[in-house]
């Protein structure tokens, strides 16, 4: 049984203003119509003998994910709740324990959710060509033919021995400078370590045992306990955070007698950074890749992406320019490596626009931040067909609502009505209340919220369908 596991840990803060905590890279369509974590599902459909995929992912964009799945009519065999970050190697052993649960002899494709690859029918070959191996209990990784002398990648040099175009592998290699990668590149003998393994899930839970005890042992009591809720599979987390932080590469890969690396030549690139995506994404006559609402005049070999107005530029080479509703990037190209040192002042000043953006999505719907003052703030609120809110209450703020279109169900205190459009209702403060769509089209409404204190850590629930009750 062939099982892909898709590890969607990350926030890809290297790409904000639009990647943020959140609402991370993996499910932005960032060159395409798709998300990259919807790309990563539809590739998975491409492979032969391949089940419902295992997706690990932070708590927080569980909903994210689920509907993600749900956009593009698929099932996965089990979402895993990571309630801290522990880096690869113990995301791929919870992984390991639910695939051993489904078949003793299961093999686990791992894929990082946020990568995209142009070559797709190149990509399912090579994993045909290291499954056998994987089968046979070796642990493989594919290690990316390189296209140029890249300094953003660790690499992989492979050893003398060939089985059917897999290699072993003689060492792994940190990021070098520049003249080291040109050397790498030059030999044929190196690879991009692309983060992709194929492993026996079993195998994989036995060189983690004898490799990183530790890591074994808490990774296992944290899957043991687990909790089912709803589609989710919650880790125990008092187990998970005493896992060691530690990649599959250090905790395992690096160690073991049994790696072997296959050579993958597919347009791989792993979205890291904002030059990455100039890279992937169709260019004009003058170098540019733009998106969105932009006008550029005497700009070259730029990217230029416009989420909420026009952006325009003129008489500018090489540079990043990236707008959202509440936040602008301009950068040159050959630093936008550096952006994680913006999203760490943000983090240090408090700022909120490292967290999430003005439209926020929830299992519900989604909310949007029209107008906010220290009194008082407008927001443009969409619930989905059948879906509603969590019976709830405030203690800092009223609430009115003014339906736009659809039909809201609302219930405020003893009392339930209809709404439809143009009628409007008032929640007082510190009422019980809750909102429902009992109708075939979104619900859309305004919300003006007035009071002392509008955060949203200001909401006591009492009932939930998601699972949310305080």
């Amino acid at each position: 049984m062939l099982i892909p596991v898709l590890l969607s840990g990350g926030v890809g803060s290297r790409l904000w203003p639009l990647s943020r905590e959140l609402s991370p890279k993996q499910f932005i369509p960032l060159n395409g119509t798709l998300s990259l974590m919807e790309q990563t599902l539809e590739r998975c459909q491409s492979l032969i003998g391949a089940v419902d995929p295992i997706l690990v992912c932070n708590e927080a964009h569980r909903f994210m994910v689920a509907e993600q799945l749900r956009s593009l009519q698929l099932t996965s065999s089990s979402i895993i709740l990571e309630p801290v970050g522990r880096n690869t190697a113990p995301a791929v052993a919870v992984a390991a324990f639910s695939a051993v649960q489904q078949d003793k002899d299961a093999v686990m494709l791992i894929m990082p959710a946020d990568h995209a690859i142009r070559d797709v029918d190149a990509f399912a070959a090579s994993v045909d060509q290291g499954l056998a191996q994987a089968q046979a209990g070796k642990l493989v990784t594919f290690g990316i033919v390189p296209e140029s002398p890249e300094t953003g990648y660790g690499y992989i040099r492979r050893g003398g021995k060939e089985i059917a175009g897999c290699f072993d592998i003689a060492e792994f290699v940190e990021k070098p400078p520049l003249d080291v990668a040109e050397q790498y590149v030059a030999s044929g003998d190196y690879y991009w370590n692309s983060g992709m393994f194929l492993l026996g899930a079993q195998v994989y839970l036995d060189e983690l045992e004898a490799l990183s005890p530790e890591m074994y042992t808490q990774a296992k009591a944290s899957f043991d306990n687990a909790k089912c809720d709803m589609d989710f599979v919650r880790l125990d987390v008092e187990a998970f955070e005493l896992c060691p932080d530690d990649s599959i590469d250090y905790a395992v890969m690096e160690k073991t007698a049994k790696g072997m690396v296959v050579p993958l030549s597919c347009g791989w690139n792993d979205v890291g950074a904002w030059s990455s995506l100039w890279d992937v994404n169709e260019k004009n006559e003058q170098g540019n890749v733009t998106k969105g609402d932009v006008i550029a005049h005497q700009t070259n070999n730029s990217y230029i992406h416009s989420s909420s107005r026009l952006v325009t530029t003129l008489g500018v080479d090489n540079l990043v320019v990236v707008e959202t509703a509440d936040a602008l990037l301009v950068a040159s190209k050959d630093k936008v490596q550096d952006v994680k040192s913006i999203v760490n002042a943000l983090k240090a000043s408090q700022r909120d626009e490292v967290h999430a953006h003005n439209k926020v999505y929830r299992p519900w719907g989604s909310y949007e931040s029209l107008v906010v003052t220290e009194r008082f703030q407008v927001k443009r609120i969409i619930v989905s067909p059948g879906a509603q809110l969590s019976l709830q209450l405030h203690h800092h703020r009223a609430e009115h609502w003014i339906i736009v279109s659809g039909t809201a169900e609302v219930t405020c205190g003893e009392t339930i009505s209809m709404l439809s459009e143009d009628q409007s209702t008032y929640i007082p403060l510190g009422t019980k209340h809750r909102l429902m769509n009992p109708g075939v089209i979104p619900l859309e409404l305004i919300e003006v919220q007035t009071g002392s204190y509008l955060g949203e850590d200001d909401i006591v629930r009492f009932d939930d369908v998601y699972g949310r009750v305080n």
